[in-house]
């Protein structure tokens, strides 16, 4: 039975005692340049070496489609979640090969297939930039001067960054602007799929086991990645340990979780609850229920938005636990008062002054929550581009963006157009990947229609985007019209510039430039009013705890390298004991339990190869290790550093990590080593790929 996704009280009163104190349990999302060494040390007994932590560091890899992965191999073998590398699958596919359904093993190299606009980052080294980039606002500036100035000096770093080295080059902001980072990355862009099991292993269980446990899934997937036409010699990467962890076992997960809100205050927490979660599910909803219905027209149907409509799935389970989390009174009640704890700690220390300062900080960002309330809804359709759910339109901006932007000097560009950046940005822009005529048909009249039922059919932009035409119309014509599914018509477009964008008739690229205007008004106020008073106000609170507190605070999330701590692990719920593993045998008697039904069918190979399985290895496995979105394909090591899991999920309790941890029943789930080395011995047959990972 599936659980409803509410906080037991259980857990709110564990939510209480959690953030009113410091850390508890296992929590902490770790930069690498500041590991949780002390609390290592004397939790664990356990001192990680610089070495250690640079070989991690170096063999864990960014997807820039949104999830992690690691090198296993001497010979650039990656490999992370199925379900990370779904984007691919699906890209690859074709109407008489379903990669998705069907899987994939590459048993020679020149089967392996390119992916087309995969890449992958190695983050190489960190350095810190804040005084220089704080240096750059100075005293009595307008926001909107602020931001000008903060947004010039992170351009110009990153543009001398990657001119000195040649690597990506990001200045990541943390604690909600206190701090500023340079980080160096390695950009991979030859990327070869290599193995991939069927779907139906890889999401056992479907829809309905998701964000559940126990689980039985092999959530992995192999690629390959290649320089110069020859595989990659990764300085660093895992070696996978057969036997894999035990309960009990102290574990490491290195990823990338995409974003967390656990610093935010009670208001900015309030808006989350009020406003931004709300309109985001209303979107997935109704995409989701669009897409769904598309699919169950065909099978072609179903193939050509799959992997878009597990995504929505995903997300709607996932916005529905941490907002149910936002509405519990005791949590947010419970964060106030660790608000106020900081202002007392401070005035007990004889710190009045910075204790005035920081109720001063809270007291803007309670008014600036006000102001977003009243700019996000056109801010989140026009420059969030939710009014245009379209693959086309997007193309379409980013080629009329790119050729303004480049008129300008580096410095002064929106920050996606830097220089450092635009490698990275025409890789995706030149995709070859399929675009589908009846599924961008589908998504932006849907799209156009919300727009209408938003704004009103007499607002100037719904004027202006639907010329006088139904949404279904309108997008038929879009579509049909536009010659920008072809990459050589971007292709030609991006090197003629301002001059090629306007001259042409092209539809898409006519509405891009028509909404643009109002798109970059709306970015321009939400920059000025929201984002900058906010980076401000988060600056002085965040030195505030730093005063009250110490510095051995971990940031929020913001889709770069961290390291968790924890351990292998078990719990109760409903005054049941939840095992720390699930076994092969388990997956066979959960198929029989749903009595082989769809989603919770084994493929055919599993039960040809049945009597060849070791039944009672582990499968997957859960541990209190602190993860969120971002984290999928994130590798588990020991203590040796040696590969022992793949995470690939949370349960149902850890929802709320987004916005506060707690270790009493929430746990991430991962894929067992020992599962993968059986299953691809035994189901698979995959001896070159066994020698590679299991290579000494």
């Amino acid at each position: 039975m599936r659980k409803r996704m509410i906080m037991t009280g259980a857990v709110a009163v564990s939510m209480v005692a959690l953030v009113c104190g410091g850390l508890q349990g296992e929590e902490g999302l770790w930069l690498f340049n500041r590991p949780p060494r002390e609390l290592l040390r004397q939790r664990y007994g356990f001192e990680p070496e610089p070495a250690w932590l640079e070989r991690l560091q170096q063999a864990c890899v960014r997807f820039n489609t949104g999830g992690s992965g690691s090198f296993v191999s001497p010979n650039g073998l990656v490999m992370t979640n199925h379900h990370v590398g779904s984007d691919q699958l699906q890209k690859l596919s074709t109407p008489e090969r379903d990669l998705l359904a069907q899987g994939y093993h590459a048993r020679k190299p020149e089967e392996e297939l390119r992916c087309p606009d995969l890449e992958l980052n190695v983050l190489m080294r960190i350095e810190d930039v804040t005084e220089r980039v704080q240096s750059a606002v100075k005293r009595g500036m307008s926001p909107a001067e602020a931001n000008a100035a903060r947004r010039k000096a992170i351009l110009e770093i990153e543009q001398e960054a990657h001119k000195r080295t040649g690597l990506r080059c990001d200045v990541v902001t943390l604690y909600h602007g206190a701090e500023y980072h340079l980080y160096y990355y390695k950009r991979y862009t030859d990327v070869r799929l290599v193995f991939a099991p069927e779907k139906e292993i890889a999401f056992f269980g479907g829809d309905p086991d998701n964000f559940e446990y126990p689980r039985y899934c092999l959530d992995i997937c192999l690629f390959r990645v290649y320089e110069n036409g020859q595989p990659v010699k990764p300085p660093h990467y895992l070696r996978i340990d057969r036997e894999g962890c035990r309960e009990g076992d102290l574990v490491f997960v290195a990823g990338h979780p995409g974003r967390t809100d656990r610093l935010n205050t009670v208001p900015h927490l309030q808006f989350l609850r009020d406003v931004q979660f709300p309109l985001s599910l209303q979107v997935i909803f109704r995409r989701e229920v669009i897409l769904r219905a598309f699919s169950e027209r065909s099978l072609e149907n179903a193939r050509r938005v799959e992997d878009e409509l597990f995504s929505y799935q995903n997300s709607r389970k996932a916005r529905l636990g941490i907002l149910a989390g936002l509405q519990d009174p005791a949590i947010l009640s419970a964060k106030g008062r660790q608000e106020d704890d900081v202002a007392a700690q401070l005035r007990k220390l004889g710190k009045h002054d910075q204790a005035e300062q920081y109720e001063q900080a809270r007291q803007r960002i309670a008014e600036i929550m006000r102001r977003q309330r009243q700019l996000y809804r056109e801010y989140y359709l026009l420059e969030r581009g939710v009014a245009f759910n379209s693959e086309l339109f997007h193309i379409a901006r980013t080629l009329v963006r790119l050729a303004e932007e480049r008129q300008k000097p580096n410095a002064e560009r929106l920050r996606e157009y830097g220089e450092a950046g635009i490698p990275s940005l025409l890789q995706q822009l030149f995709s070859p990947a399929p675009i589908y005529d009846d599924v961008e048909r589908l998504k932006l009249a849907d799209s156009l229609s919300m727009l209408l039922e938003w704004l009103g059919a007499d607002h100037e932009i719904v004027k202006l985007v639907l010329q006088n035409q139904a949404p279904q119309r309108r997008a038929e014509q879009l579509v049909s019209g536009t010659k920008c599914k072809e990459v050589a018509y971007r292709k030609q477009l991006e090197a003629g510039g301002v001059k090629a964008i306007a001259a042409s008739e092209d539809p898409m690229i006519q509405l891009a430039k028509a909404v643009d205007p109002y798109a970059r008004a709306v970015r321009k106020r939400y920059e000025e009013e929201i984002e900058e008073p906010l980076r401000q106000a988060y600056a002085v609170i965040a030195q505030a705890r730093f005063a009250a507190y110490g510095t051995n605070i971990y940031p929020d999330a913001t889709f770069t390298l961290r390291l968790s701590v924890g351990t292998v692990r078990g719990y109760t719920e409903n005054g049941k004991a939840i095992p720390w593993c699930t076994t092969f045998r388990g997956a066979f008697a959960h198929e029989e339990a749903h009595q082989k039904r769809e989603p919770f069918r084994l493929p055919l190979r599993w039960h040809q190869r049945r009597e060849h399985l070791r039944m009672d290895t582990p499968f997957n496995f859960v541990c209190t290790n602190d993860i969120i979105g971002g984290n999928s394909g994130s590798p588990v090591v020991n203590r040796r550093g040696d590969f022992v899991g793949i995470i690939f999920d949370g349960n149902i309790h850890s929802l709320i990590w987004d916005i506060a941890y707690t270790d009493e029943q929430a746990r991430a789930i991962a894929v067992h080593s020992a599962a993968i080395i059986e299953a691809l011995e035994k189901v698979y047959q995959a001896h070159e790929l066994l020698s590679e990972l299991q290579a000494k």
